[in-house]
């Protein structure tokens, strides 16, 4: 019996159709399924095979000087980043990238080697090396807008201002203490790939949020005027570094803060390290005479002493145990007044003594000496002020007039204010608002009264000691003023040994200082050269530029002489070139 074949190929083809029917079926519902049912999971799911969210930071805000004149400003640069694996020749590549960049071959070569869709080859590059690379035309190889930091004066008030890394983030000075409110918000954009993974932009973005702006205290004319005097100062006596601040008494607004030698911010990856840190606010160091003042203070609020007190200074040396104190001059009898004129480490020694170390101690300590101030500043120094419980003898003696205990200078500074100020301390700042994109305040700093440290009456005397000491007879007869009265104190004070074991032979800081006018103070000043050649008291090495450091700053502030009815013609700062 012979079988009918095309029974068996209808069978076959009932068969296939109905499995390819079923497939349909199948793959009808599994559409549906996920065309229905599963249409946000997948639609999310390819978004991100074809798209990525790349975040960039906002435009870093301005730093302003006091009058609105940019101290630190952002702008638009490219960076060349690289796409490995769209790279085909990466050996040639390197090569040609090496000569323009002038990056190692080896180093670009290791980076073109990594299994990774996207690598930095440079960051922040010259527009000639922009250029230059991009006629090398190589595939794979991407020009990317990024924002630097720019700092049109250079070095002027560097450490103060500070810096931010490569990334935007502060790093120093202002710069990292209000990072928060300077750098820019986080903005997203999208970049879409294609299949073979290659990257291109999306015109989906949105809008980048830029930082805020600060206005500082600080004012550009002044800070350039206080400059040039301690430099020139430092290059005279061939000293290690020099410091200096100018503040208003009245308010803590500090008008300069100098530290020299200086860097230049825009390529601070060239110098030291340690030229970054702003020493007036994180270094301290012995102030010598200077200290005496306070020591006076101390007396007269005890109402031990008077400015008419008596003391016998010993004829230029005094026992006390196994230790010897010694005066510069052979001095008798010296009343508190002449004490601080002459400048008596003995005399000193013996008013401590008088009044006790307690006392001395808790009014150093109403002055603010072994706390901070509170600068809106980084890395701020106490100081050194040991409790009066610790002290021997000598310790009393050798911190009545300034040795034996430390001090930062913007704390020396701010303490001298309170004298100036009837007694009344103020908290130094450097930053008086910070604002948005349009000017607008968003936040404002005040004057802030610490605390009363002593009477307006005893500051008043004080005062007119510290004239005494710059007249006919003072140490500081080098700061005096034609057509002004000013008032100070200098400061001479061996530097302590940091290996330890005393201090250091021949070596000294030398400072002064002071207020001006004295009718009507409108500024502080204080000076500090630090281990100054040949010559090193503070009346012969800082004196001198304070003199010059008040002349041109109250030029420039429009004060005249006390009497004269006149305004001044402002010749300071024309030009802030560092």
């Amino acid at each position: 019996m012979k079988t009918d074949p095309s029974k068996g190929i209808r069978f076959r083809i009932v068969l296939v159709g109905c499995v390819f029917a079923m497939m349909f079926v199948a793959i009808a519902a599994r559409s549906i399924y996920l065309q229905v049912f599963c249409d946000d999971r997948l639609s999310t799911i390819a978004v991100r095979q074809y798209e990525r969210s790349l975040e960039t930071q906002g435009r870093r805000g301005t730093i302003f000087d006091a009058r609105h004149r940019e101290l630190a400003v952002t702008t638009d640069i490219i960076s060349i980043a690289a796409y490995p694996r769209q790279i085909q020749d990466a050996a040639g590549a390197a090569k040609l990238l090496a000569k323009t960049l002038g990056i190692p071959e080896k180093e670009i070569r290791k980076k073109l080697a990594v299994n990774r869709t996207f690598i930095w080859i440079k960051r922040h590059v010259s527009p000639h090396e922009e250029r230059t690379a991009r006629e090398l035309g190589i595939k794979g190889i991407g020009f990317i807008s990024e924002y630097s930091r720019v700092y049109p004066n250079r070095s002027l008030a560097a450490q103060v201002v500070g810096i931010p890394n490569i990334d935007g983030r502060g790093l120093e000075g202002l710069e990292f203490y209000y990072d928060e409110y300077l750098k820019g918000g986080t903005g997203q954009h999208t970049a879409l790939r294609d299949a073979l993974g290659r990257y291109f932009e999306s015109e989906k973005q949105l809008s980048e949020i830029n930082g805020n702006n600060l206005v500082l205290t600080i004012d550009q004319a002044i800070q350039y005027s206080v400059e040039r005097s301690v430099n020139e100062a430092m290059e005279k006596f061939s000293a290690q570094s020099a410091m200096a601040v100018v503040m208003n008494p009245g308010t803590g607004a500090v008008l300069a803060m100098v530290n020299v030698p200086a860097f230049n911010p825009n390529v601070y990856q060239n110098s030291d390290r340690a030229l970054w840190r702003n020493r007036v606010v994180t270094d301290r160091y012995e102030p010598g005479s200077t200290m005496k003042i306070f020591t006076a203070a101390a007396a007269l609020e005890s109402g031990l002493c008077t400015q008419d007190s008596i003391f016998f200074c010993e004829n230029g040396k005094y026992r006390l145990g196994s230790n010897t104190v010694h005066d510069t001059h052979e001095y008798g009898w010296l009343t508190l007044e002449d004490i601080i004129k002459v400048s008596s480490n003995i005399g000193a020694t013996k008013v401590g003594e008088k009044i006790g170390a307690a006392v001395l101690y808790q009014t150093l300590d109403r002055f603010g000496f072994g706390q901070k101030t509170g600068i809106d500043c980084p890395g701020e120094t106490t100081g050194s002020l040991a409790p009066f419980q610790q002290w021997r003898k000598i310790d009393a003696a050798t911190i009545s007039f300034g040795q034996g205990v430390s001090v930062s200078a913007i704390q020396l500074a701010a303490a001298a204010c309170a004298i100036v100020n009837d007694g009344v301390l103020m908290k130094p700042y450097l930053v008086q608002a910070v604002t948005d994109q349009h000017g607008r305040v968003i936040k404002g700093f005040k004057p802030q009264v610490v605390r009363r440290v002593i009477s307006a009456q005893n500051a008043g005397i004080l005062r007119k000691m510290m004239q005494n000491v710059v007249s006919e007879g003072g140490t500081g007869v080098n700061a005096a003023l034609e057509g002004y009265s000013i008032g100070g104190k200098t400061g001479t004070a061996q530097k302590i040994n940091p290996q330890g074991g005393g201090y250091e032979r021949g070596k000294y800081v030398g400072s002064f200082l002071g207020f001006a006018p004295a009718e009507k103070p409108e500024i502080v000043v204080l000076v500090i050269i630090d281990e100054p050649r040949r010559f090193h008291y503070g009346g012969t090495v800082a004196a001198p530029a304070f003199r010059r450091i008040v002349l041109e700053t109250l030029n420039y502030l429009n004060i005249p002489p006390p009497g004269t009815g006149e305004r001044l013609t402002v010749s300071v700062g024309r030009e802030v070139r560092k």
